[in-house]
């Protein structure tokens, strides 16, 4: 033998291995588009689970005080800084917060949040869903007795606030 390729030699061809490339490449933006979309639904959940506790300790504090905290947020508003401070009321009422320091007060806490899960406007401490935006916190208000009967708590998702709401997650 003189060292040079036999006719029908085993080797791949330019072809084959651009096909395997497109191949692996194809594979690749599936796992990418996928992994995104996992993300994106944790996230989700976790904004659910959060709602369902925030939810929980707003009944302890209606059972020791009878009313819900005061929240007056239109759900149609648009300016961050009002559900901000939306927000800042409800972690003042579940930490048992009687100043916007941020700091826990001499109330009852019924919640505690870790650094993560809170913001802060320099004067106020409000609570973020996992989406980074302000949780939207409402009650119908007191009335002459005392009595607001329910509240609305949810988190504009990736959505924009005062928007498309069917994409919100909501306790409602």
């Amino acid at each position: 033998m003189d060292g040079s390729l036999r006719k029908g030699a085993a080797g791949f061809t330019i072809v084959e291995i651009l096909v395997v490339i497109t191949i692996i490449l194809v594979l690749a933006g599936l796992i990418l588009a996928t992994s995104g979309y996992v993300h994106k639904k944790g996230v989700r959940s976790r904004a659910e689970a959060e709602i369902a506790a925030i939810s929980a300790a707003l009944e302890s504090y209606k059972a020791d005080n009878g009313v819900y905290p005061s929240g007056a947020l239109n759900p149609a508003d648009t300016n961050s800084s009002s559900y901000q401070a939306a927000s800042a009321v409800l972690h003042q009422a579940i930490v048992g917060d009687t100043e916007p320091d941020g700091i826990p007060g001499p109330g009852p806490s019924y919640m505690t949040f870790t650094p993560s899960q809170l913001g802060d406007t320099g004067a106020n401490t409000y609570i973020k869903d996992p989406f980074g935006n302000s949780y939207g916190y409402s009650t119908l208000g007191p009335t002459a007795g005392g009595y607001n009967p329910t509240f609305d708590l949810w988190s504009i998702a990736d959505g924009q606030m005062g928007t498309d709401q069917s994409k919100w997650v909501k306790n409602w």
